[in-house]
């Protein structure tokens, strides 16, 4: 995991604080904003195209797309990896959103399509779908293969962390 590096602020009475900032990639421009850890509730927006950080939902990423969240944000990543021919898969898939804008913003959900994205699929081993895979400081730390519903994805995300 990398170390968060602290963002020092002057206040006007020349008290200096400091407080921790993490590297959030935006969800629609995918540019790297740096964001206080206390502001991740908050309606954070990006810098460069102003849209929020935070949808609520999952976001569908490409390979190129996977390769930025993954090595550019501190947020932890569960990634459905999914194809659109399983049936499983379109079962899960309110579940998936629903557990999404229950654990953001302290980890970001993406989808990444199988059948769109197979040197990813094959990367990561991915030989039964659905399989939820958990990614933190660009690691996979937990890996599980099989539909569940919110409460399932939810808890076992907390878990794995």
């Amino acid at each position: 995991f990398k170390p968060i590096e602290p963002d020092i602020r002057i206040q006007p009475q020349g008290v200096i604080v400091m407080s921790e900032s993490l590297h959030v990639v935006c969800p629609a421009c995918d540019a790297v904003n740096r964001v206080p850890r206390e502001r991740l509730g908050a309606a954070a927006n990006c810098g460069k195209c102003h849209g929020p950080l935070f949808l609520g939902q999952p976001l569908a990423l490409d390979e190129s797309r996977f390769a930025r969240h993954l090595s550019r944000s501190d947020l932890p990543l569960l990634v459905d990896f999914w194809a659109p021919w399983c049936g499983p898969c379109r079962m899960m898939a309110p579940a998936f959103e629903a557990a999404a804008a229950r654990l953001e913003p302290n980890l970001r959900l993406v989808k990444v399509n199988t059948e769109e994205a197979q040197a990813l699929a094959a990367r990561y081993g991915i030989r039964s779908i659905p399989t939820l895979a958990l990614f933190r400081g660009g690691a996979e730390v937990a890996r599980t293969a099989g539909a569940m519903d919110t409460n399932g994805i939810t808890a076992w995300a907390r878990r794995a962390l």
